[in-house]
C-alpha cells in the first residue's frame, strides 16, 4: 500500500558530499516521522538523522554538523544532505517513514522501510 523509493546513493571520495532523497507513495494520509538509517557492512543499523512533520530535527552524533535532513510534505519526500564525508560512511542508507494510511473505516499506522542506496566513500 506504501513504498519508500530512495535514490542518490553512488561512490564519492572522501571530503565530498552525496544527496539523498526518499519519496513515499500510496494511499497516504499523513507521514509522521521520517528518518535515515545507516547499516556499514558486517554492522546493525544505526539511526542516523529523524524529523518529524513539524521538520524538528535530531542527529547521531557522528554526523553532527555534516549531515542534514529534511523534508517536503507537499512531495512526501525526505532528504539527507551528506557533507564531508568520511571513509566510515559508506554502507547502505535506508528511509523509514511512519504513515498514516486512511481507508474506507479507519486509520491505519504503519512503520515503512525503503530498500536501502548504497553509499561508498573511498579514502
Amino acid at each position: 500500500q506504501v513504498q519508500l523509493v530512495e535514490s542518490g546513493g553512488g561512490l564519492v571520495q572522501a571530503g565530498g558530499s552525496l544527496r539523498l532523497s526518499c519519496a513515499a507513495s500510496g494511499n497516504i494520509f499523513r507521514i509522521n516521522d521520517m528518518g535515515w538509517y545507516h547499516q556499514a557492512p558486517g554492522k546493525q543499523r544505526e539511526l542516523v538523522a529523524s524529523t518529524t512533520s513539524s521538520r524538528s530535527t535530531n542527529y547521531a552524533d557522528s554526523v553532527k554538523g555534516r549531515f542534514t535532513i529534511s523534508r517536503d510534505n507537499a512531495k512526501n519526500t525526505v532528504y539527507l544532505q551528506m557533507n564531508f564525508l568520511k571513509p566510515e560512511d559508506t554502507g547502505v542508507y535506508y528511509c523509514n517513514g511512519h504513515v498514516v494510511i486512511h481507508d474506507t473505516t479507519s486509520y491505519k499506522y504503519l512503520e515503512v522501510w525503503g530498500q536501502g542506496t548504497l553509499v561508498t566513500v573511498s579514502s
